[in-house]
């Protein structure tokens, strides 16, 4: 089966060595194969994507229309509008009980770029970038790009996927320049407590550099269920001048193609060198989705708006989490937030002979799948489901981890049929050995 989303190959020496060692995100190369299938007059369930399925918030769509009819969409400053950097400050500053400066926010074309941009200007050669995994993919993506040294800290399904202050402890070194966190968790849903990133706060003041940087992702931070609540690294004493708090419009608002994000940064003077790089590669953010992330942050008709969503979220969350459990061979915890489940697949792959069919492979094969990615693809192509596997959430260290990613943003009934599918497919050992046999496809 040939690869939709590869184009010719480049002439040798064409393109520079250092583009072989950039990392992606498999969702995005995964939605072609999805396509492809579609195009074959067949409907996939969708249980792979990492946005909500909520219409963006009426006030907020209008707000957005009304600045463009009031001409708002010319240049404006790299930084990001004004009066959008105050609103910032006060509704992050106000939820996290601190003072914010509005000239230490920057604004972003969504989330994305404050990770890249991250290990741009902090990270010099042979200096060490510590991150969860499974964790967020960009977050390991640069690291060979930028010529660091990449250390992935381990989280553990019998330690729920936390992390703790001794877990980290390990991990860190003199040569630690950038320290990745993100709660709650994409994948795994995790919720750190205050106790938690009070441990994680000391253990990085006591082994790192005093000029580390963490940089506390906390985009699904109005997502959290069961009354947890959300708790920022930056709020702790004494961590507010380390930490690089990176949110947005796309998850609390349901707005990914707003592309609206932010970053709060220790100082002025490194919040106006993101600016910089935003100059130099975005020039600026469209003025009327700006001014539509202001009335999102400013309006009181947003909190309902959000709570209905994360209520919704919660009750399909029990669904799939309880579907699953219920599935001979998988494993599923109960995550605290985002909206994602992280089932572990294990027995399910040897029921099916997915182990043993990855092992087979020849080893140039192996290095680039998994039996957890044999079975995304299995469970795609021949039973019309999307997932997402273990390896897209951090290649380093992922090996013999065999877990799925399924996505609750997607409707109710369409959940339960995708468990039901799932289910069916952890039972046909038959059609997944028919599946490797035919020459499907094998790897991402």
């Amino acid at each position: 089966m040939s690869d939709p989303t590869s184009g010719p190959a480049a002439a040798p020496h064409l393109i520079a060595g250092r583009i072989g060692v950039i990392g992606t995100e498999e969702a995005f190369s995964f939605g072609a194969l999805i396509a492809q299938v579609e195009a074959e007059g067949d409907r996939v369930i969708k249980a792979n994507l990492g946005q909500p399925d909520f219409p963006l918030p009426t006030h907020v769509a209008d707000a957005v229309i009304e600045a463009i009819r009031a001409g708002k969409t010319t240049y404006c400053d790299p930084q990001g509008l004004p009066e959008l950097r105050q609103a910032i400050a006060v509704s992050v500053g106000r939820a996290r009980g601190l003072d914010i400066d509005p000239e230490r926010v920057v604004v972003f074309p969504g989330g994305r770029p404050p990770i890249g941009f991250a290990q741009h200007a902090y990270v010099e050669p042979g200096d060490e970038v510590v991150y969860p995994t499974p964790s967020y993919p960009l977050f390991e993506s640069f690291i060979d790009y930028v010529q660091a040294e990449p250390v992935p800290v381990p989280l553990r399904e019998e330690e729920g996927f936390s992390l703790s202050g001794a877990g980290l402890e390990p991990y860190l070194s003199p040569k630690t320049k950038l320290v990745y966190l993100n709660f709650p968790s994409n994948p795994t849903g995790g919720v750190a407590t205050r106790e938690q990133l009070a441990e994680i706060g000391e253990v990085i003041a006591a082994k790192a550099h005093p000029d580390v940087r963490i940089y506390s992702d906390e985009a699904y931070e109005a997502i959290v269920f069961d009354g947890e609540q959300h708790v920022s690294i930056a709020s702790l004493p004494g961590m507010e001048q380390r930490t690089i708090i990176a949110t947005g419009a796309s998850k609390t608002y349901s707005w990914t193609g707003g592309r609206v994000g932010w970053g709060i940064y220790p100082t002025v003077a490194e919040a106006k060198v993101m600016r910089r790089l935003n100059i130099n590669y975005f020039a600026s953010i469209p003025p009327y989705n700006q001014l539509g992330a202001k009335v999102a942050l400013e309006s009181p008709e947003s909190p309902s708006a959000i709570a209905a969503m994360v209520e919704a979220f919660q009750h399909r969350r029990d669904i799939v989490v309880g579907g699953l459990n219920a599935i001979e061979g998988i494993r599923c915890q109960n995550p605290k937030g985002a909206f994602y489940v992280f089932p572990n697949v294990g027995g399910a792959l040897e029921r099916i002979g997915a182990i043993d069919a990855y092992e087979a492979l020849a080893p140039e094969v192996r290095a680039r799948t998994s039996p957890a990615t044999l079975f995304q693809l299995f469970l795609l192509y021949r039973y019309r489901t999307a997932t997402m596997d273990r390896r897209s959430f951090g290649i380093r260290g992922s090996e013999g981890q065999h877990f799925l990613r399924l996505s609750v943003a997607t409707a109710e009934d369409e959940l339960r049929e995708a468990v039901e599918r799932i289910a069916a497919a952890s039972d046909d050992a038959e059609g997944f050995g028919d599946y490797v046999r035919s020459g499907g496809r094998l790897t991402l």
